[in-house]
């Protein structure tokens, strides 16, 4: 199943995806839940699934705007250079003994088809095509497989946009993580039914229509059962949480001469089983800060 939020006609909703069109969730379940994060930490996905299929669609794909499929995450956890050629183009010589993780903050985020504001502070923004997941129930401890399988509710695209000057000020990267707007995730999220193996998914970006990054989940140096155990080793996770798996070799930084992303770029962040999220960079309005 696919779910989405979105906006129509001035309201905020979210539902399961159905050919070229919408279910409305909070309809199908009688107003008990009026968001993803709220279905999930009620238990309602698999009734929501139930009472979707065959159900006539709300509104069609074509008229809606797409949102961040999860609005208001309590957590956006992130893991960083978890890709073998990411780490050996980043200058890392060393295979790691635990990942990498930082934060981002939900304001970050933007929808499928939103512009990305290219911010006026920097020139050096730059793409990281990723998977993100979707945590559909309380966890505080993850230790096997089929601990991650019941914990992730499923999969969705992700370009962790970054400002590579301000990523790179000092070794804290949160500053160049979390300029306002810069960061897209959608266009939705699909359930862990779908997938048979999570590593045989591939992740693919494209800027501009050409191909910058393309690896499968199995080149992951912390597939998904590390990263939550390592995860859950110091932090709960809750329904809603989003943990972002890490982006390959390829971004634009580590191109000679470098090919970050300018006003008018369009990027593209492509899974498989998932669909693609695709963004146009434009410029900001009014001098640099």
């Amino acid at each position: 199943m696919k779910l989405l939020t979105y906006k129509h006609g001035g309201r905020i909703s979210f539902g399961a995806v159905s050919g070229d069109g919408v279910v409305d969730g909070p309809a199908l379940l009688d107003g008990r839940a009026d968001s993803i994060r709220a279905a999930l930490d009620k238990g309602l996905l698999e009734e929501l699934q139930q009472l979707s299929t065959g159900a006539p669609i709300d509104v069609s794909l074509q008229d809606i705007e797409y949102l961040p499929p999860i609005l208001d995450p309590t957590k956006i956890l992130c893991v960083g250079v978890n890709y073998a050629d990411h780490r050996t183009e980043s200058g890392y010589a060393d295979t790691p003994l635990h990942p990498t993780i930082f934060s981002r903050f939900p304001d970050t985020h933007v929808g499928h088809r939103h512009v990305v504001v290219h911010p006026p502070n920097t020139t050096q923004l730059d793409y990281e095509g990723e998977v993100a997941i979707v945590i559909g129930r309380h966890v505080n401890r993850i230790d096997s497989e089929a601990d991650t399988r019941t914990a992730i509710a499923g999969l969705s695209c992700y370009n962790d946009l970054s400002a590579r000057d301000w990523q790179l000020h000092n070794s804290q990267w949160l500053p160049g993580k979390n300029f306002r707007g810069v960061g897209s995730f959608g266009p939705w999220l699909v359930t862990t039914d779908e997938f048979a193996d999570f590593s045989a998914l591939r992740l693919t970006t494209r800027v501009d229509g050409e191909v910058r990054q393309d690896a499968k989940l199995a080149d992951l140096i912390f597939d998904f059962t590390d990263i939550l155990r390592y995860i859950t080793g110091f932090t709960d996770l809750a329904p809603g949480d989003v943990v972002v798996t890490g982006t390959p070799g390829g971004v634009g930084f580590a191109a000679n001469p470098p090919l970050f992303l300018v006003p008018g770029s369009v990027t593209e962040v492509e899974v498989s089983g998932v669909g693609v999220l695709r963004n146009k960079i434009i410029a900001a309005r009014g001098p640099a800060a």
